[in-house]
């Protein structure tokens, strides 16, 4: 665990590698997967508001972090107009990965959830320079489902039902887009990845 939900803040994490969830805890101690970040992304962001981290940072593999103390982050915003032109842009950008969950949550039926997630995925690799058609899956099956308000079997249902129409490879946790157009095809009109 990097940090837990409730714990003050003082940085922001950027991811150097590895894989990271962050959680959230409801009332009544379930928990729900908020967010998966991989290389290259920034967690923490949560904690700059209210100078506590909303949520809990779980790595899903051997993950090393490059800390960010949001002190020298203001200074360097302050002193360098195009750091802080930047930070905005990375701020932007969450808030915008924030508002495509909801969008995902609220009204895309279970299969353009999880076609919405891997084509997310599939992009957010393409970004880091690695094949957009093959990767490995960090999280597991649940905490998938958990992320996406799907129960574990309904995902696992899933996943037989992309494979089967021809749309996925799944080997373990390695997945192979075979057809991406036809995951596409399951969003609805409108619909986006939750980039």
């Amino acid at each position: 665990m990097l940090f837990k939900a409730g714990d003050p803040f003082h940085a922001i994490y950027a991811i150097r590698s590895g894989c990271m969830k962050s959680v959230v805890t409801r009332k009544g101690g379930a928990e729900q997967v908020s967010g998966f970040y991989m290389v290259g992304e920034l967690l923490g962001l949560d904690g700059m508001g209210r100078g506590r981290y909303d949520c809990s940072a779980i790595a899903l593999e051997d993950t090393v972090v490059c800390v960010l103390p949001f002190p020298l982050l203001e200074q360097l915003a302050h002193e360098r107009p195009s750091f802080q032109h930047r930070l905005y842009a990375v701020l932007s950008r969450e808030i915008s990965r924030n508002h495509n969950v909801m969008l995902l949550l609220g009204t895309m039926r279970a299969e353009e959830r999880l076609a919405a997630f891997l084509l997310s995925l599939s992009s957010r690799f393409a970004r880091r320079d690695h094949s957009p058609f093959e990767f490995a899956l960090r999280m597991t099956r649940e905490d998938i489902g958990s992320y996406l308000g799907l129960t574990l079997e309904t995902i696992s249902r899933l996943f037989g039902r992309f494979r089967n129409a021809g749309l996925l490879e799944i080997d373990q946790r390695k997945v192979r887009i075979r057809d991406h157009a036809g995951l596409k095809a399951l969003l609805s009109e409108g619909g986006a990845p939750a980039d």
